[in-house]
């Protein structure tokens, strides 16, 4: 029988950072009064902050974060310095001051629900301090706001959207989460290529004939029954390249100016997540191909990435690294979406569609579909994970009409905001590879450091 789990040990300078924070906030709450009393606020503030960092520790047990009152606490304190801040700018009352703290606890929660609730939380906060003492100080009207704010929220919005997983668990323990990263700062359309010399394995670029899965037959399980899948549904997933994808994103009106903040501060300068805007954008052209890496020679594909490209610049969309596993006498379908050091994963639950279509899902109540962000350690391959509940999707491939069509459709906090559309069409030539399409070229790539890699079929 395991021993019971050992509680974390506080770290000495965690705690001497949080008595940093807590003598910051004990000055800037006493600023106005005498300089005894300035010193005695200052010591009292890093005497709480440090008791406190040091009472969550030894109860944070692993894969676990500090309790939440904690986080609130030491999120007061950090309001009270900027608080002291903007009192020195001119019209800094109570009111504005609250308003513009609350507004920032809202964007800092980023779920739309929270955004509109901070400035409204902080006005409202504003408001009754200014009503008891329109002369509160700033710092104070910062720290109350926060704080209530916190707890107000902590409240109302109880479903977690991210929360630890693991804490520095080897790979072969998440079986449901991608463990390739990227080496460098930027993804791009070679990260394949980088990849086999890191995997040392043949490495064969816009593969012929290839699938983002070998064999559908591996996502058998009790909600989805391969014989029952379309031909062309099942010619799609294992003969990926054999086909052309026009497609036509349909993104809500809420989240287009966040999206393109995103795009041009994120996704352009990492080379990954870079979705078309428009339809306008998509139509100038899309290049669609799979790489592959045969890890042990045997003329397999172990690593199956799918590359798709804006036709003119060769900027990526998105890389994605395509895996099946099976847990439980299930198969699951894991896209990973390489970071630099880290990896995002889609793991998706395939279910039968009337007709012959295929949904892949990641809304289920069991316990491995779902998204998850991972930090890879570069030395020991272990792997700190999130699980990132407030993101969601669904892809449904179906034969309408004689016609071969998608719909890709994602939520965020619970709010759908795009859904790519999809008309997949067979390839010009004899069926199989694009007729003009260059010849493939296929290398041998050899380079150190081989990680635990996955093979494009993994058993959890």
């Amino acid at each position: 029988m395991p021993g019971p789990i050992e509680p974390k040990k506080p770290n000495r300078s965690g705690v001497a950072f949080a008595g940093g924070i807590g003598a910051l906030a004990g000055l800037s709450l006493t600023a106005h009064r005498r300089p005894q009393l300035r010193a005695a606020g200052a010591c009292a503030g890093a005497a709480v902050l440090m008791a406190g960092e040091t009472l969550a520790r030894r109860r944070q047990r692993p894969d676990e974060i500090p309790p939440l009152w904690s986080r609130i606490l030491t999120s007061g304190a950090m309001a009270a310095p900027a608080g002291w801040a903007v009192g020195k700018l001119p019209g800094s009352g109570p009111l504005p001051v609250a308003a513009g703290f609350g507004a920032l606890c809202g964007l800092m929660g980023f779920r739309p629900q929270k955004v509109a609730f901070g400035p409204l939380f902080g006005a409202g906060a504003g408001a009754l301090m200014a009503a008891v003492n329109s002369r509160t100080p700033a710092p104070a009207v910062a720290a109350i706001t926060v704080v209530g704010y916190r707890i107000a929220s902590a409240a109302l919005f109880r479903d977690a959207q991210v929360s630890l997983l693991r804490e520095r668990a080897p790979a072969g323990d998440l079986p449901f989460i991608v463990p390739l990263e990227s080496r460098t700062r930027y993804v791009g359309t070679d990260y394949v290529r980088a990849l086999a010399e890191v995997l040392e394995g043949d490495y064969e670029r816009d593969a012929a004939d290839a699938g983002i899965v070998a064999s559908i037959d591996e996502l058998a399980g009790p909600d989805f029954d391969p014989s029952t899948v379309d031909a062309q549904v099942r010619e799609f997933y294992e003969h990926t390249t054999r086909f052309r994808l026009d497609i036509v994103p349909e993104w809500r009106q809420w989240v287009r100016p966040g999206y393109l903040l995103y795009r041009t501060v994120v996704a352009r300068p990492l080379g990954q997540a870079n979705v078309p805007m428009n339809q306008r954008e998509a139509l100038r052209g899309i290049h669609s191909r799979i790489d592959t890496i045969d890890r042990d020679g045997d003329g397999v594909a172990d690593v199956r990435g799918w590359i798709r490209s804006f036709a003119e610049t060769d900027a990526p969309i998105y890389v994605g690294i395509y895996t099946t596993y099976r847990h439980e006498g299930r198969g699951y379908v894991s896209v990973g979406f390489p970071l630099p050091q880290a990896t995002f994963t889609a793991t998706l639950l395939p279910k039968g569609r009337p007709g012959g279509g295929l949904t892949l899902t990641s809304k289920s109540d069991l316990p491995h579909p779902g998204h998850y962000l991972a930090y890879i350690d570069p030395a020991t391959r272990d792997m700190t994970a999130l699980a990132v509940a407030g993101f969601a999707e669904e892809l449904h491939v179906h034969v309408t009409g004689g016609e071969l069509r998608a719909e890709h459709a994602f939520w965020v906090f619970g709010l759908p905001f795009l859904v790519l559309h999809y008309r997949i069409r067979k390839k010009a030539g004899d069926g199989t590879v694009d007729g003009d399409a260059p010849a493939p070229d296929r290398l041998r790539l050899v380079g150190g450091g081989r990680p635990p890699g996955r093979s494009g079929v993994r058993d959890g």
